[in-house]
């Protein structure tokens, strides 16, 4: 041990039950006391450097409190089996999160486009905070802009002044919630408020009582109200669960009215099973729980917040509150987009009508000025795409499967739900090709977008001369750069050999045998000839007319197959030829004409001049 430093490791007291039994006692210091030297923390900052490690991990740890005892019923459940209520946010959360908040007009338009899209729940501000949301509830009460089946949400405080503008700027509504929301974590109490545990039930219970009485004054409004205990995700379980009790036995005054306990994830601070049991422990301990709403607000500062408030859902949440595509402040709201589809996936109604998924986006860029990432789910630019030459082919065996009716249900490969189902499109969104392509997404692409049904044997050799063009220019190629690829390197190749006609007829009777007679004019190397050949069918005699010229054709036919390019009566055919050499190189042509049997011929010639571009039988 000479000359080494005796170094005392740090002692940290994490024990979680210490902690949760101290959190009511004022002044209880550090939640983590640590006793080390100058030269520890000198030895372990150099270490960090050393190794790269982050530095301070140690100055955090759990700020949730899971409950007192086991409640995991919802682990039972596989997945959610029916729609929740939807409330959005998006006029309140989302707008309040923006750099540059929405105009009045693009509140109302906003307003209008939600309901479009199913929404029969829709937090429109807090009419009392400012002006302009004052001003905005007005606008659509007064030009009648609230459907009957739609019910708007504002959101107070618990003050009384607070509490009474929120009521006058709701004078005609025919249905509303009034959200009533207090601080109750640990943190606000102890940081913010500085108050115990009594004056903030007090501050809530004020704030109910407030509300039975105002609502009294304007009945022929329909008022249901909601209750949050906001940061409820850092108060302890118990004291949310007593809180709420006190404001739900305040409101059961009035037996009719409908009672909404949210329970929000302020600051989303625990791994989503833990905020299901939450729910779960929640639902056990309120008064008169079958009478009540569940909702569910979850926030996404841990980027869970979907799973959040699917596992909510599970264990009893009946309402989802959250924004299109989780705009929200900080790293936003839960993505109501993604819970809705993800019902969808699983054979749910949502309840939601995101068909049109690209309009969805673009209303929701316009009025936000933000951009949907293209790997957002469902509704990103590249969600369905697939690059990768393995997962195109998949694809498309997968989507000509579906075609023939042999599967009634979707399970394409690599594809989650069928894209056309929100608006996309199979041949712009799903097969994309770049250099990582392969056989199966070109030739997907040329059948869906042009009706080349390209021979199997055929793909491997396209795939790669597109792939290649690909990696040579960096980029991705869009259909028709991949048909021009395609179509000038091997359809109705005609230099420097073009047969310009071709005359054929029957060279004995048709049942015995398939011999043709053919009479060509050909220019070779600007040349013009005129042969005449028979033989065992239409290609082999053409063959067998080349070999007059003074050039030496060699080759042999492998395989040729054709079809029409669609099923008009006046569309053009398309034909496949594929020839080899002496030395074993297989050379592919494809020819197209109105003429199935001139469809043919074109594509013999288009092989062999791809043929003659390695083997020079005509300079």
């Amino acid at each position: 041990m000479t000359g080494k430093a005796n170094v005392t490791e740090p002692t940290i007291l994490t024990n979680r039950t210490s902690k949760h039994a101290n959190r009511d006692s004022p002044g209880r210091g550090s939640r983590i006391l640590c006793r080390t030297t100058q030269k520890t923390d000198a030895l372990r900052t150099k270490s960090q450097e050393r190794n790269g490690l982050m530095k301070n991990y140690d100055k955090y740890e759990v700020g949730y409190f899971p409950p007192p005892t086991p409640h995991n019923e919802w682990v039972k459940k596989d997945h959610v089996e029916k729609a929740p209520r939807w409330c959005s946010v998006d006029l309140r959360d989302g707008n309040q999160a923006l750099i540059v908040p929405m105009s009045l007009s693009e509140k109302v338009d906003f307003f209008q486009y939600l309901v479009k899209l199913g929404f029969k729940e829709i937090e429109v501000g807090f009419p009392a905070a400012s002006h302009t949301e004052y001003q905005f509830l007005r606008k659509l009460v007064d030009d009648n802009l609230i459907p009957d089946d739609v019910t708007i949400q504002v959101l107070t405080q618990s003050r009384k002044h607070i509490i009474k503008k929120t009521f006058d700027a709701l004078v005609g509504v025919k249905k509303a919630v009034v959200h009533l929301y207090n601080s109750t974590s640990v943190a606000q109490r102890e940081q913010v408020f500085k108050k115990e545990k009594p004056e903030i039930i007090q501050i809530a219970l004020e704030g109910a009582a407030l509300m039975n009485e105002f609502a009294e004054k304007y009945p022929d409004t329909e008022f249901a109200f909601e209750y949050s205990p906001e940061s409820f995700t850092g108060t302890e379980v118990e004291f949310a669960a007593e809180i709420c009790n006190a404001v739900i036995d305040t409101w059961k005054q009035k037996p009719d009215r409908e009672i909404i306990i949210n329970l929000p994830a302020t600051v989303e601070m625990s791994m989503p099973h833990i905020y299901a049991s939450q729910i779960e422990y929640m639902c056990a301990q309120l008064h008169h729980r079958e009478e009540l709403a569940i909702s569910l607000h979850p926030h996404n500062d841990r980027g869970t917040a979907v799973a959040a408030a699917e596992l909510g859902l599970l264990a009893g949440g009946d309402r989802v509150e959250g924004t299109l595509f989780g705009n929200g402040e900080r790293t936003g709201n839960v993505d109501i987009v993604t819970v809705a589809m993800n019902l969808f996936s699983h054979g749910v109604d949502p309840k939601l009508d995101f068909s049109n998924m690209p309009k969805v986006v673009e209303m929701y860029e316009k009025f936000t000025d933000l951009q949907v990432h293209p790997r957002n789910p469902y509704g990103g630019s590249l969600v369905f795409a697939a690059f990768s030459g393995s997962h195109q082919d998949a694809i498309s065996k997968g989507m000509r499967c579906h075609r023939t009716g042999e599967r009634k249900t979707w399970s394409v490969p690599y594809l989650l739900i069928d894209p056309q189902d929100v608006g996309r499109e199979y041949e712009a969104d799903v097969i994309r090709i770049n250099s990582q392509s392969g056989k199966g997404g070109v030739a997907y692409i040329l059948e869906n977008n042009f009706g080349y049904v390209i021979p199997q044997q055929m793909r491997e050799e396209i795939g790669y001369m597109v792939k290649d063009i690909s990696d040579q220019e960096h980029k991705e190629l869009s259909p028709a750069e991949v048909y021009q690829a395609f179509a000038k390197e091997y359809i109705n190749v005609f230099d420097p050999i073009d047969i310009t006609d071709a005359t054929f007829k029957k060279a004995s009777d048709y049942k015995s045998n398939d011999g043709m007679i053919v009479k060509i004019e050909v220019r070779i190397a600007g040349d013009e000839f005129q042969f005449e050949a028979v033989g065992n069918g239409r290609l082999d005699a053409i063959s067998n007319a080349l070999k007059q010229s003074p050039y030496t054709f060699d080759y042999k036919f492998i395989t040729y197959s054709e079809h029409a390019l669609s099923t008009e009566s006046t569309s053009k055919a398309a034909a496949y030829v594929c020839i080899e050499d002496s030395e074993q190189n297989q050379f592919w042509g494809v020819g197209i004409h109105e003429d199935i049997i001139l469809a043919s011929v074109n594509a013999l010639v288009s092989a062999l001049n791809r043929q003659n571009r390695k083997d020079h039988f005509v300079e």
